[in-house]
């Protein structure tokens, strides 16, 4: 019996595992039950900001979560995300978090990846240094992309702009 090159082996291997990997588990996809599971994690992010909830904000994101803002790429700790979502949370409070339309949701063929379009506009009241309220509104439109571990979806990365609104 002749023994198998290292390069079959690989390749049989390869093709083992993408023949395998493409079948989804023979499990069929309910797209619209999960397009609810998305938009329902979507909307508790408007809670989460009106009741300043910055850990249940965190637990959103993976542990592999990368955002993309203000021309930065960063992998924050799930620590530093409680810290600047409680600060911000903190000096802030939400009179409007409202989309501007339905988010766009889409998702992988097999169903263990989606990602969102929102447009949206949230209107916050602050303090200035002389304890004056002031009120501040910005058009903020982001994409999150949000993939299944196990049964969850969490938030892989986020890639954010946003647009001050002069009244």
């Amino acid at each position: 019996m002749k023994a198998k090159t290292p390069l079959l082996v690989c390749f049989n291997f390869t093709l083992i595992f993408l023949t395998l990997s493409s079948c989804n588990d023979g499990k069929k996809v309910d797209f619209e039950s999960e397009k609810e599971k998305i938009l329902k994690l979507h909307n508790a992010q408007r809670d989460y900001h009106f009741n300043k909830d910055s850990i249940a904000f965190a637990n959103q994101l993976s542990k592999n979560f990368i955002s993309v803002n203000k021309g930065v790429i960063s992998s924050p700790k799930k620590s530093e995300t409680i810290s600047r979502y409680h600060a911000y949370f903190s000096s802030v409070e939400f009179l409007e978090w409202d989309d501007v339309s339905e988010p766009i949701i889409k998702f992988s063929d097999d169903g263990t990846m989606a990602y969102t379009i929102v447009d949206k506009i949230v209107t916050v009241s602050r303090q200035n240094e002389n304890g004056d309220s002031i009120k501040g509104k910005t058009h903020f439109a982001w994409t999150a992309i949000y993939k299944k571990y196990g049964d969850q979806w969490q938030i892989d990365c986020a890639t954010s702009t946003n647009k001050p609104i002069e009244e």
